[in-house]
């Protein structure tokens, strides 16, 4: 008999939110033949709820949102609801661990493993009491949970430190990452911007992942390639000051959000440089699978990002690094980078690595 899995923690499947719902897709594909799967998902994210994700994995729908302050009940109410059937639950992010003394004082024998996900209270949109909370429930998932996974070393690092526990290294996969045809018209951009080398980026528009600086870089002119954007430009204050500042400017063109992985790596495959900006959060999926894509890659300066790539990429801190890297950085020199990302990606970021860590675990 089949045992039981419940993922709880991430918007739903299919994915079409981010990195954790990314990483569910994969992982029950590889896990299905040997556990009976359930993920939780957020009812209001989808139109049509389906019951089931490829025939094979069971959904339940929960009320609440999935982010923000509503990720404590969302978070909650999974694992309620996962007691009831599971033998494991992978609880993806903390904010729902304040949760887990309480089922271990009332008796709970359920095996139960938190990805930690980055250092979440760090960031800097936090503070005050949200800062505390997150914080709180960090320690609540490592002392509690049976295992605890970061997907970073420096995140492995941390809680070795802070916490005395012993915390598992398990990244992201990327190779089912394809590289797409030229793009075009087929993807809304008239083609003349992308007939040479172009720069590209893709991320939330928030600004830890320092979307300012790389539009800095790019709006005073004179770069030798011309910027490509995809993002929610929408979504806040941030992104439509930034939309309004520079999306008219001359070698600049901002795209909204692309959800079709096709027309997503069509522009990467074909970047020249691949700009990464996140400064916080672990290892990010997206930079993994440009890797995969044998890129080369300008990456923000931060440990995160050094320990992904081995420290065999460009980094920027400031606008004028960045710009100083596009414009004195040789093709050749390119050309290495992007050999060297290749090869970490396939000897690390491989899906069937990652999945069978998982399994270990449960």
């Amino acid at each position: 008999m089949k045992k039981k899995l419940a993922i709880i923690g991430i918007v739903g499947l299919p994915s079409n939110y981010g990195g954790f719902e990314s990483f569910a897709e994969q992982l029950v594909q590889r896990l299905w033949d040997d556990y009976e799967v359930t993920v939780f998902c957020q009812r209001s994210a989808y139109r049509e709820h389906s019951g089931t994700f490829c025939g094979k994995v069971a959904l339940r729908y929960l009320p609440f949102k999935a982010n923000g302050i509503w990720s404590i009940p969302y978070d909650m109410l999974g694992m309620l609801k996962a007691l009831r059937f599971a033998d494991t639950l992978l609880v993806l992010g903390v904010s729902g661990c304040v949760l887990l003394p309480l089922l271990r004082l009332l008796g709970c024998r359920k095996r139960i493993v938190v990805n930690i996900d980055g250092i979440e209270w760090k960031r800097a949109k936090w503070s005050g009491f949200a800062r505390w909370f997150l914080h709180f429930s960090e320690k609540c998932a490592v002392k509690y949970a049976d295992a605890v996974v970061g997907d970073n070393q420096v995140i492995v690092d941390y809680v070795k430190e802070a916490y005395r526990r012993p915390c598992h290294l398990l990244e992201y996969g990327a190779d089912d990452t394809a590289p797409g045809q030229a793009p075009g018209e087929e993807a809304h951009v008239a083609p003349s911007p992308l007939a040479g080398e172009f720069a590209f980026g893709v991320c939330r528009i928030e600004p830890e992942n320092n979307v300012h600086l790389i539009l800095e870089a790019f709006g005073e002119g004179g770069m030798p390639m011309p910027l490509v954007m995809v993002g929610n430009w929408q979504r806040s204050d941030y992104g439509r000051s930034l939309r309004e500042t520079y999306g008219s400017r001359p070698g600049i063109t901002l795209l909204d959000p692309i959800y079709d992985q096709g027309k997503l790596n069509a522009y990467r495959a074909n970047c020249a440089l691949y700009l990464h900006g996140h400064s916080c959060g672990g290892t990010n999926p997206s930079l993994v699978e440009a890797m995969y894509l044998n890129l080369p890659i300008a990456a923000f300066d931060c440990n995160f990002n050094r320990e992904t790539t081995e420290n065999k990429a460009l980094y920027f801190s400031s606008a004028q690094e960045l710009r100083k890297h596009i414009r004195e950085t040789p093709p050749e020199a390119r050309r290495r980078i992007a050999q060297a990302m290749g090869e970490i990606a396939r000897r690390r970021y491989t899906w069937k690595r990652i999945a069978q860590g998982y399994a270990d675990l449960f």
